[in-house]
C-alpha cells in the first residue's frame, strides 16, 4: 500500500517539479521579461510594504519585472559607471540604449589618489540578462567634443581644466531623442550643453532640419548666472515648443529656448505665489546649510488617465509635465537623496500641478543605519516601451534610472501611476 501511495505522489509531484523548473528557467529571459511587463499590472502584486523601516516616511516602489521585484543593475561590461539614462532602442525589440558616466578606478577597484580633468559617457545597446540591464558589446566612449571658457577662477580654478562632459541626460522630445550635459561654458564656469543624441550612435535613419543640434549647443538663461550652472532640464509645451527649467527653489525659473541656445525672459513670475504656497506645503523645510532641494531627471509628458481607455483624450486639463526634485542632506559626510514627483501644467502660466506628499523609496536600496541609507541619486527617466517619445499615459511604464553611492548604475520599471500613489494636490 505504501509504495503504491508513493507512485501516485511521483505521478503528481514529478510533473509539478518539472514545470518548477522551466519556470525558473524562463524567469529572467528577455522575451519572459517582456511578458511580465505586460501582465503584471493586472496580476502581479508587490509584497506589503507593511513592517518595512520606511512605510511612513516614504512611497516604497517595486519592480514589474524582477522575481523579487528590486531594482536591477546597470552593467557596462568590467567598466564601472553612475548616474545612467536607459531609452528604448528605434528599431530592436527587447534592447535599450544605456549611457552613463564613466567611473575612474584602480585595478582592484579602489579608488584613485590622483586626479584626472578627462571625463566620458559609456554608451551601448543592452538587454536584460541574468537579472541586470547589461551592454550586448563592448561599451563606446561618446564622441562629445569638449568645450572651452575661461570663467574659472579663483577656488574653481581647477575646473577650467575639464575635458569632456558630466553627468549626462538622455531623454527624448517630442520626434527625436537628445543629450544635455554639463561643460566648460562661455557664460559661467561650468554651463549646460543640448545635442541631438542621435549623431553620438549608430541609429538609422537620421534626418537634420535647422533645428538639428547636430553639435552641441550651449544654453543659455536669464540672469544671473550662478558659477556653476546644472541640473537643468528641458520640456514641451502643448504646442511642442522647447523650454529650459533652471531652478526650483528658492523660487522657479524657466524660459522658451531658441534652437541657438538662447533664452527667452524668465516665465516663472506669473505663477510664482501659487507656486511657492505649494512648494512650502509638500516639501522639506530647509535649514542654512547641509540640505538642499535641486531638480534632478529629464521631463516627460504624461496624460492622467489611460492609453488603454477609450475615452481617455489629452487635453489641457489632464496632460501635464512632470519631472523628478531631489531633497539632499549631506550629514556625517555622507549625502543622500531624497525624490519627489512633481507635476506643472503645459499651458501658460505652467504653474505647479501637484508635488509628492513622501518621497520615494527604491525597493532593494538599504538603510545602513537609523540616520542612513545607500544614497540613490536618480538621474534619468523614460518610457519603457519601443516606439514611445516624450509623450505618455498612467499605463505606461517608465524607467527610473539611478547612480548609487557614485559608484555603480541601477534602475526599476514601474507603472506610472504608481509613482502619484502619495500625489499632494496645489489646489487642496
Amino acid at each position: 500500500m505504501l509504495v503504491r501511495d508513493m507512485k501516485r505522489a511521483a505521478l503528481i509531484i514529478g510533473p509539478l517539479f518539472g514545470l518548477l523548473l522551466i519556470s525558473l528557467t524562463l524567469w529572467a529571459t528577455p522575451a519572459y521579461s517582456a511578458f511580465r511587463s505586460k501582465v503584471g499590472p493586472f496580476v502581479w502584486k508587490p509584497p506589503s510594504a507593511a513592517g518595512h523601516s520606511v512605510e511612513h516616511s516614504h512611497q516604497e516602489i517595486f519592480s514589474l519585472s524582477t522575481p523579487d521585484t528590486r531594482y536591477f543593475p546597470i552593467e557596462f561590461g568590467n567598466l564601472t559607471a553612475f548616474n545612467p539614462n536607459i531609452i528604448p532602442h528605434p528599431t530592436r525589440n527587447l534592447t535599450w540604449i544605456i549611457v552613463s558616466q564613466k567611473r575612474r578606478v584602480n585595478p582592484d577597484g579602489s579608488d584613485p589618489s590622483d586626479s584626472s580633468a578627462f571625463h566620458v559617457e559609456l554608451g551601448c545597446n543592452a538587454q536584460f540578462t541574468d537579472g541586470a540591464l547589461k551592454c550586448t558589446e563592448w561599451p563606446d566612449v561618446l564622441p562629445i567634443a569638449a568645450t572651452a571658457g575661461n570663467k574659472c577662477t579663483g577656488d574653481l580654478m581647477f575646473m577650467g581644466w575639464n575635458i569632456g562632459p558630466h553627468d549626462a541626460r538622455v531623454f527624448y522630445g517630442p520626434k527625436k531623442p537628445f543629450i544635455m550635459f554639463g561643460s566648460n561654458s562661455r557664460y559661467a564656469c561650468f554651463g549646460m550643453f543640448l545635442q541631438d543624441f542621435r549623431v553620438l550612435v549608430d541609429w538609422k535613419p537620421v534626418t537634420f532640419g535647422q533645428e538639428s543640434h547636430r553639435m552641441a549647443t550651449e544654453l543659455q538663461r536669464p540672469p544671473p548666472y550662478g558659477i556653476v550652472e546644472k541640473n537643468w532640464f528641458i520640456w514641451w509645451d502643448k504646442d511642442d515648443k522647447m523650454y529650459a527649467h533652471y531652478d526650483f527653489v528658492p523660487r522657479r525659473v524657466f524660459a522658451k529656448l531658441d534652437h541657438n541656445g538662447s533664452a527667452g525672459k524668465d516665465l516663472a513670475p506669473p505663477a510664482a505665489e501659487h507656486d511657492r504656497k505649494c512648494v512650502d506645503r509638500y516639501l522639506p523645510k530647509i535649514p542654512k546649510e547641509l540640505e538642499d532641494i535641486h531638480q534632478a531627471t529629464n521631463s516627460l509628458k504624461i496624460t492622467m488617465c489611460r492609453r488603454s481607455d477609450g475615452s481617455c483624450v489629452p487635453n489641457n486639463t489632464n496632460t501635464l509635465i512632470m519631472t523628478i526634485v531631489h531633497h539632499k542632506t549631506y550629514y556625517d559626510y555622507h549625502g543622500e537623496y531624497e525624490p519627489y514627483v512633481v507635476l506643472f501644467r503645459q499651458r501658460k502660466p505652467f504653474e505647479l500641478y501637484g508635488i509628492s506628499k513622501k518621497p520615494l523609496w527604491i525597493h532593494g536600496r538599504e538603510r545602513q543605519s537609523k540616520k542612513r541609507s545607500d544614497m540613490f541619486y536618480v538621474a534619468s527617466m523614460n518610457w519603457k516601451d519601443r516606439g514611445r517619445k516624450y509623450h505618455g499615459y498612467l499605463d505606461d511604464i517608465v524607467f527610473l534610472s539611478f547612480g548609487i553611492e557614485d559608484h555603480r548604475s541601477g534602475g526599476i520599471d514601474v507603472l506610472a501611476s504608481d509613482l502619484f500613489g502619495g500625489l499632494g494636490l496645489c489646489a487642496e
